[in-house]
């Protein structure tokens, strides 16, 4: 853990697990103002709002919602949300029709193996949703609204539009699922957020070259911290070495055995 006091897991971010995903608070420094990352499972939004509350006070709602990518487990809470807060979505133009209602997640691949999650991952929708007029497409520069020296880098592989968010300064990274620190295709890892490094969740993953190449170009920034949308953030030298050794080991380390996508 960095010198951080929870739940800030770097300089001006916070952290909420809500179930099985994360999503983060993005503090717009020298202001009241903040961002939040990704929306969570459903019925998650109590947590969301609380946490909301106990770091800004109550009623002040963020400026905008990120979103790493559309999945069921990031975008669970958002309609609950924004029935409160009215707020504008961003997303990568890529991921615009999984959020238009203009079209679907390919199936989950329970047969990826891996533990319980992977084999009920039938069970998960896959659908896309209708966000409307509310869901902007971000600038193609990689500018996010409202957060300076911040930038949205494309990470596509675990979906087409998947984004990661990178902050210069300090070389921050808010992954996604580009890259995770726990074995999310067990529950007996999730439930004891077991840390390590591993590609992005294998029975949503369809494009495994493109998750390649993701990883690749994230370890090229060298971040210093990796907050995931899975697992336990990741500091300094062991954060390294260890998104080194995914570079090396890809295909050992992140792609199944088997499963229908391929690889």
């Amino acid at each position: 853990m960095g010198p951080y006091k929870k739940p800030f897991v770097a300089s001006h971010i916070a952290k909420l697990r809500t179930y099985i995903v994360n999503v983060y608070f993005i503090q717009i420094p020298d202001q009241r103002a903040w961002v939040l990352v990704d929306a969570g499972t459903a019925f998650s939004a109590s947590l969301i709002r609380r946490m909301a509350e106990r770091l800004f006070g109550k009623h002040c709602r963020p400026k905008a919602i990120i979103l790493t990518h559309g999945h069921f487990d990031h975008v669970g809470a958002l309609a609950d949300l924004l029935s409160d807060w009215d707020v504008p979505v961003y997303a990568h133009r890529f991921e615009m029709p999984y959020l238009t209602g203009k079209a679907n997640y390919l199936p989950p691949d329970p047969t990826v193996g891996g533990g319980l999650i992977a084999w009920l991952s039938p069970l998960y929708p896959h659908e896309g949703i209708n966000l409307g007029e509310k869901v902007k497409p971000l600038s193609e520069d990689g500018a996010i609204p409202f957060l300076p020296g911040w930038r949205a880098i494309h990470t596509p592989g675990h979906t087409r539009g998947h984004i990661s968010l990178f902050r210069e300064e300090d070389r921050v990274l808010l992954t996604g699922d580009a890259f995770i620190t726990v074995k999310q295709e067990s529950l007996w890892a999730v439930l004891l957020q077991q840390k390590g490094i591993h590609g992005p969740p294998m029975y949503f993953t369809p494009d495994w070259e493109q998750a390649r190449q993701s990883v690749i170009q994230l370890y090229h920034l060298q971040p210093t911290i990796a907050l995931p949308g899975h697992g336990m953030p990741m500091y300094g030298e062991q954060l390294q070495n260890s998104l080194e050794q995914l570079v090396k080991r890809f295909d050992e380390l992140a792609i199944p055995d088997h499963g229908r996508y391929g690889s």
